[in-house]
């Protein structure tokens, strides 16, 4: 099954729809996508504008490099640390 990538932009402009009145269910088969996932996009994207949800992709982005520094940095120490370890 191939699985659809949505953008902000459509994310924000189909939970308008639902916030509009339409039913859960239409707008899941018209969107192609599940019910759940709808409530997962209300749960993430709920309220926010256009902006404000680039803005979160942006700080995911940077959070998810920030992570993957640390995580380097640590295996670094400790690594050196175990080679000091055995040297004495």
């Amino acid at each position: 099954m191939k699985r659809a990538r949505f953008t902000e932009e459509q994310i924000i402009a189909v939970l308008k729809e639902h916030e509009a009145g339409a039913k859960t269910a239409d707008l899941a088969r018209k969107h192609g996508v599940s019910e759940a996932t709808l409530y997962n996009w209300k749960a993430k994207f709920g309220g926010m504008d256009v902006s404000e949800a680039k803005r979160l992709k942006q700080l995911e982005d940077e959070n998810a490099r920030l992570k993957k520094l640390l995580a380097e940095a640590m295996l670094d120490t400790a690594a050196l640390r175990e080679l000091l370890s055995k040297k004495w």
